[in-house]
């Protein structure tokens, strides 16, 4: 039996990068790109958490289907926890990378690397119409540099460094970023979870599942 679930993100690398995390046998993964006509639910909630689940229930009852979204983001100490929940659109744009990393280095300028700690956070929900499953989350933790390195990923990943690794996100490979980030982690253990939430690879259908 395949099952259908959408990846609630219009954003290509993100779709990619959670795609990659989630593959598995009898799952048929779509984005949002596969529904041009699909909604853009405002992500106006005060916590990674609240956005998340708006996103993944109100897809879920516009398209009809099981839909799987996550909201992400960075957390500065230094800054009283900015962007927060306004990372992607934290220098007035949404999805200005650039300009986003910019206003992110201006705000630390001057502030030693004792004090640049910072950390990814990611919470992943999953719906079907009228109905939220379950969530997920994880947690990344890092240093932001002082200037930007590498091209790879997207977002503030070019720098949040990882001591362990000595690079950046950016600096990583693929495999070497999902099996550490944030949103690998919260994806991961949603992933572990989709048999009993949606019944894949079985063959009597999705199962009742608990909300979380």
């Amino acid at each position: 039996m395949t099952v259908e679930l959408v990846i609630g993100t219009h954003n290509r690398k993100k779709g990619a990068e959670i795609a990659a995390i989630l593959a598995s046998p009898g799952l048929d993964l779509k984005t949002l790109d596969d529904f041009p006509d699909a909604p853009v639910p405002v992500e106006d909630g005060e916590t990674f958490e609240q956005n998340a689940i708006k996103k993944a229930t109100e897809l879920a009852d516009a398209l009809g289907r099981a839909v799987i979204a996550d909201d992400s983001g960075l957390d500065v100490p230094e800054l009283d926890g900015e962007p927060g929940v306004h990372s992607a659109r934290y220098a007035g744009e949404h999805g200005n990378d650039r300009r986003n990393i910019e206003k992110l280095l201006r705000e630390l300028e001057g502030v030693p690397e004792h004090r640049r700690a910072a950390r990814f956070r990611s919470v992943a929900a999953l719906a079907v119409p009228g109905r939220l499953l379950a969530t997920a989350t994880g947690r990344l933790d890092g240093v932001i540099t002082e200037a930007p390195r590498g091209t790879g990923g997207f977002g503030y990943d070019p720098v949040f460094y990882l001591p362990e690794f000595g690079r950046t996100c950016a600096e990583l490979s693929p495999d070497e970023k999902n099996a550490v980030s944030h949103r690998g982690k919260a994806f991961r253990e949603m992933g572990r979870r989709l048999p009993g939430l949606l019944g894949v690879g079985e063959q009597n259908g999705p199962q009742e599942a608990e909300g979380k």
